[in-house]
């Protein structure tokens, strides 16, 4: 994963630690900066966007005079910036392609930073590491994103499962790990991928 990073903010009279990780954009509403969360929290705070925009860093998008994306939570682009949760923004229309080739640009960024240490890479580690849920009533699973020349996901690959995993997928855990999602289920829909990118 990546280093987390935190900002400190005022907001309603409050001193508030937010990781960065969790904002999924921020727009400038008449002199206040309106910080949106994953689950649906809304932090306003008296600082001008530009301000925010040097305390966030690199992993932000500015898409319009007062709005910056998270280009970790960019689903897609389109006639709108379509986020992960289902949420749709404006962006300025002019800049359609400098807006895609920068959220490119940073999602490759992204993915080439994320640490490779402590991750199993065995069959006998995986089970190791994950021996807490081999017992667990529902399915778990590990997966390892498998990305193109542009760094878009195009397939994963099961490298862990628990035996409630199994059951739910109807397949031997031997059937399951090592393979890729699209090698056993023909139906597979691409889209899903870029979600869970």
């Amino acid at each position: 994963m990546q280093e987390s990073k935190h900002i400190t903010i005022i907001s309603s009279g409050r001193k508030i630690v937010l990781n960065t990780g969790t904002i999924l954009y921020v727009l400038m509403t008449n002199k206040i900066v309106e910080i949106h969360v994953s689950g649906g929290k809304i932090y306003p705070t008296r600082m001008t966007l530009s301000e925010l925009e040097k305390e966030l860093g690199d992993g932000f998008i500015k898409v319009h005079r007062g709005c910056i994306v998270s280009a970790m939570a960019i689903h897609n682009i389109s006639d709108n910036i379509n986020l992960n949760n289902g949420e749709s923004l404006i962006y300025t229309i002019r800049k359609k392609n400098q807006i895609i080739e920068q959220f490119y640009s940073k999602q490759k960024s992204i993915i080439s930073n994320f640490r490779k240490e402590g991750i199993p890479t065995t069959d006998e580690n995986y089970r190791k590491y994950y021996s807490s849920f081999e017992n667990l009533p529902f399915a778990f699973t590990d997966i390892e994103m498998v990305f193109n020349d542009e760094s878009h996901a195009v397939d994963w690959i099961f490298r862990y499962g628990n035996s409630a995993l199994a059951k739910l997928e109807k397949m031997s855990l031997e059937q399951l790990l090592g393979s890729s999602f699209g090698s056993l289920f023909s139906n597979m829909d691409s889209k899903w991928l870029r979600s869970y990118e």
